[in-house]
């Protein structure tokens, strides 16, 4: 799509911003050792990848910023990843004796944020290795029921619900069945999720008022004991960064990652491996002018947690990937010796 001169000035330009935080212009490029053009052909070249997209113009600067379709160009086609110096103090930690889980996932969190200033989110191995074993609703009266949540750790957890009104206990039972058919073994974080994706597909194939049973079941399934499974640092280092001058917008993102089922589905169905989500691309508008970046660890094939870096679009990428894929390796080997 892009020629290899666009390439190298988009490339430039991001380098640039997000170290300067300051719209870039043709002669500050034109001035650096990798790009050999006149400010003259930058600047057509600027004004045609801003027309494509790739890059934005403030109302009040000369200068250009990426776009969230720049950025997503760079992660994708442009980003090099070069010595990290900060990688030998995540070595530290690496062979540094940490005796207990939560102490690991404590001592990630807090040294991913101090290494890049940005704030990090780790989600405990139980959120993924916690899993439906068993559901079941025992009726009270016409108007109420006992939902019983068991999982394969043996907790057993019972919550009073409200019953449709009129409800055939024939089609209970066929309910109860197609939840247990389609959730059994499915991490307790993604109840929710499956219940409005699969589940719902499938009750409305067999069970009429569907939506009636998928309210239901959604008031037995929500929040499943996900408090202390979270692990946050460095939530205030957004405070340090230019583009969140504004009180209201920092409230906003602080009061999102306050409320722990809205963290879980951030989270939730995330691949395995390392993701980047840019700007518009999460799914939440309070980190709109955000990026997240996560990766997964897993013992023996099976996802485990999360770790997440959440950050300005003006993020340090490459730094931010390379710590994330050493870290998330580690704590797979750490995490699976006790286990096994």
């Amino acid at each position: 799509m892009l020629t290899e001169r666009q390439r190298l000035i988009l490339h430039a330009i991001v380098d640039d911003y997000i170290r300067s935080a300051e719209p870039i212009g043709s002669r500050s490029i034109s001035k650096r050792g990798d790009v050999k053009f006149s400010p003259a052909t930058i600047r057509n070249e600027m004004a045609d990848l801003e027309e494509l997209g790739f890059l934005e113009q403030p109302h009040t600067s000369a200068g250009r910023i990426p776009s969230t379709r720049g950025y997503r160009y760079y992660v994708d086609h442009l980003i090099k990843f070069n010595d990290v110096q900060d990688l030998n103090l995540l070595k530290m930690f690496v062979t540094d004796q940490v005796n207990q889980i939560e102490e690991v996932i404590q001592h990630a969190a807090s040294i991913l944020s101090s290494l890049t200033n940005y704030t990090s989110i780790l989600l405990g191995p139980e959120m993924m290795s916690t899993t439906l074993k068993h559901f079941g609703i025992v009726p009270l009266d016409a108007a109420s029921a006992v939902a019983i949540i068991v999982t394969n750790t043996g907790h057993v957890e019972n919550r009073t619900i409200s019953l449709p009104p009129n409800l055939p206990m024939d089609e209970m039972e066929k309910v109860v069945n197609i939840l247990n058919d389609k959730l059994v073994g499915v991490p307790i974080l993604m109840l929710q999720s499956r219940l409005y994706s699969e589940v719902r597909e499938e009750l409305k194939r067999h069970i009429d008022q569907s939506e009636q049973y998928v309210a239901m079941l959604n008031q037995a399934l929500a929040n499943q004991d996900s408090e202390g499974r979270v692990f946050l640092s460095g939530t205030t280092n957004m405070l340090t960064q230019p583009e969140f001058k504004d009180v209201d917008k920092v409230k906003t993102i602080l009061d999102l990652l306050d409320e722990t089922p809205t963290i879980l589905k951030m989270f939730t169905d995330l691949p395995r491996g390392i993701q980047v989500r840019i700007g518009t691309e999460n799914n939440h508008q309070a980190i709109n002018d955000c990026s997240l970046i996560t990766a997964t660890y897993s013992i023996d094939g099976q996802s485990f947690g999360t770790i997440g870096i959440l950050g300005p679009t003006r993020m340090e990428y490459g730094k931010v990937i390379q710590l994330l894929d050493v870290i998330s390796k580690d704590m797979a080997v750490r995490l699976g010796r006790w286990y096994k």
